[in-house]
């Protein structure tokens, strides 16, 4: 077996962080002192390592001196920890408002995951697979988010089948719960988001026939140059953690790996 060393590019205060919330956590559930295979900030480098890289676990357990096994378990739970750590969707909202923010950007992502055999029936009344994504053409999860106007995302939602459109999404997930917010602070969304209600601002498309007019076209021109940020927002959270390009254990799973990336993500931009 020969060993190499790579380089971890994250910033020490946030490791340091990571570390502080798993000695919390093992504080908690009454770990006694020199039981574990890895100490705190070694679990938290590792944790880190996987995050960013996603190597193969099996290897990245054996450059930690740990079994797979453990280094699933170790991996898993520093998963919980930090997802514990996400901000739920009332608190994001309270927080957005207390910080007077003028705006919120709504978007959706999908998260590729690995084929998965649960059905369901369709509109049409045909079985289906219920992870598949007929926009995507992959298996995926659906993951709603939304994103301050600076492009640093705010919350994220738990993993709903890749089968499930935006809009529904969005509904089942944080339309009601935001409502009350969207006098002060209007929720800006493309265009896959239409039919979202009172104080959720979408561009308005082009009519089959004839064109927009000129206020029409402005509006929908300041709207997008507003709402880009929301691509930001998950490219921060897929393009730095690639754990979440694609997710290889249980798509249910997704939500939570999500909110575990969102955490790192706000540490990192002193936001917690």
């Amino acid at each position: 077996m020969i060993y190499y060393r790579v380089a971890l590019d994250v910033p020490l205060p946030l490791a340091l962080k990571v570390s502080g919330l798993l000695g919390k956590h093992r504080e908690e559930i009454g770990t006694r002192n020199g039981t574990r295979a890895l100490t705190c900030w070694q679990q938290a480098v590792f944790i880190l390592a996987w995050f960013r890289d996603k190597p193969d676990i099996r290897r990245l357990g054996q450059g930690s001196g740990i079994s797979q096994a453990t280094a699933y378990r170790y991996k898993d739970e520093g998963v919980e920890v930090l997802a514990a750590k996400a901000p739920t969707l009332h608190e994001a909202l309270e927080k957005a408002a207390e910080q007077g923010l003028p705006y919120l950007i709504l978007d959706g992502t999908l998260i590729a995951s690995d084929r998965c055999s649960d059905k369901k029936t369709s509109r049409k009344g045909a079985e289906i697979d219920k992870w598949y994504s007929g926009k995507a053409h992959h298996h995926a999860g659906n993951v709603q988010g939304l994103i301050g106007p600076d492009g640093i995302p705010r919350w994220t939602s738990d993993a709903l089948p890749g089968s499930t459109h935006d809009i529904t999404a969005a509904r089942d997930l944080l339309l009601p719960a935001a409502r009350p917010y969207t006098a002060k602070m209007p929720i800006l969304a493309d265009s896959g988001y239409e039919g979202a209600g009172k104080g959720v601002h979408v561009p308005v498309k082009k009519p089959r026939k004839g064109d927009l007019d000129i206020n029409t076209k402005t509006r929908n021109s300041l709207l997008r140059g507003l709402r880009y940020q929301g691509e930001r927002g998950f490219a921060l959270l897929k393009g730095r953690w690639t754990a979440l390009q694609r997710v290889t254990t249980d798509p249910g799973q997704i939500g939570g790996i999500t909110k575990a990336a969102l955490v790192l993500t706000q540490i990192e931009h002193k936001m917690i």
